[in-house]
């Protein structure tokens, strides 16, 4: 392929784990085209300015692009050619005149633990969070983590924990009213953390004593997309996306496409507590896909073609919808209280 006759202008927020993205993509990109130049420019999002604040400051929810629309208005307006993101914080509609250029290799896809105690011994595919002692105060900034941790029974307190990942570790550690936080994992092994089962983590800067364990799918269904990177560029600009090709992942492009199809049509965004979970095998495609219903978790999977992943998305979310209705129906049938 031609490499193109000018700098690619990338797009990126200054947190840590932000960066670390942009120069991982920045490197893959010179590996695949030898001698393509790549400026990296950062640029502060809505979301920094909110980072340290509560939700209970912010007024109503979180709108949708809060970490994104300000690299997006980069790319319109001429100053970037492709925005790196996490592509979890990615709403599924897309300004006109843009498109989801490249999705990257995922990486671990699943939610952990951190504890500033070891974790009692929990069997294979059993869930860590049944360790923690009644009462145990849980820090996450996710509506979906904090409905599944109501969802388990367990006699947990849930705070708001807000800030990036060193930012939360440092919380965690210093905090005496912080027993446990929960992270992607996929963010901490960018960063260079390393996360030995049950065993204290690994990494620069990192305070002694913290401790991890990787809560399975089926106890926790990560967000969509999440693990994933997505490049982001104009509509227009075809030599940028034909650059872009060459990073897409196409197995992750299918399980991060499905997913974000499933939260388009139940029209959630990275603030729902919304859970979609893709698995490709040789030839199928298993979704997993999650809503609090009726203060549990309703649960729906089905297995499609690998070319089917979208189609698989829109029937597992009507029969979410109808699920919702109906709970709602019986609901309402129920006698008042005098």
């Amino acid at each position: 392929m031609k490499i193109p006759n000018r700098s690619l202008r990338l797009a990126t927020r200054g947190s840590a784990l932000a960066l670390a993205q942009a120069h991982y993509v920045r490197a893959r990109l010179q590996t695949l085209l030898p001698g393509l130049r790549i400026d990296v420019q950062v640029f502060k999002t809505s979301g920094d300015w909110l980072q340290d604040k509560t939700q209970r400051e912010m007024p109503g929810s979180l709108p949708k692009g809060l970490f994104t629309k300000e690299l997006e208005n980069a790319l319109l307006e001429g100053e970037a050619d492709l925005a790196v993101h996490s592509l979890k914080d990615l709403p599924t509609e897309l300004p006109d005149g843009l498109c989801l250029a490249a999705i990257s290799p995922r990486e671990e896809a699943r939610d952990v633990l951190l504890t500033k105690r070891p974790i009692e011994s929990v069997a294979p595919n059993c869930n860590p969070l049944r360790s923690l002692p009644p009462g145990a105060v849980v820090g996450t900034g996710s509506p979906r983590r904090r409905a599944f941790l109501w969802a388990t029974g367990l006699k947990l307190r849930v705070v708001s924990l807000r800030g990036n990942v060193p930012t939360r570790i440092r919380k965690l550690a210093d905090s005496s009213d912080l027993d446990a936080i929960l992270l992607a994992a996929a963010g901490l092994k960018r960063l260079g953390y390393f996360l030995p089962e049950n065993q204290a983590v690994e990494g620069k800067d990192v305070p002694p004593n913290i401790f991890a364990a990787l809560l399975p799918v089926k106890h926790m269904i990560p967000c969509a997309a999440q693990g994933a990177i997505g490049l982001e560029a104009r509509l227009e600009d075809s030599e940028t996306q034909s650059v872009c090709r060459l990073f897409n992942d196409v197995a992750s492009q299918i399980c991060v496409e499905a997913e974000r199809r499933f939260l388009q049509a139940m029209g959630g965004g990275c603030q729902s507590p919304l859970a979609a979970y893709g698995q490709l095998a040789e030839s199928s495609i298993r979704l997993i896909v999650a809503k609090p219903l009726n203060g549990g978790i309703k649960i729906l999977e089905g297995t499609a073609g690998r070319n089917d992943g979208n189609s698989l998305a829109m029937e597992l979310a009507a029969k979410m919808r109808s699920a919702a209705r109906e709970e709602t129906t019986k609901e309402s049938r129920l006698p008042s209280k005098l």
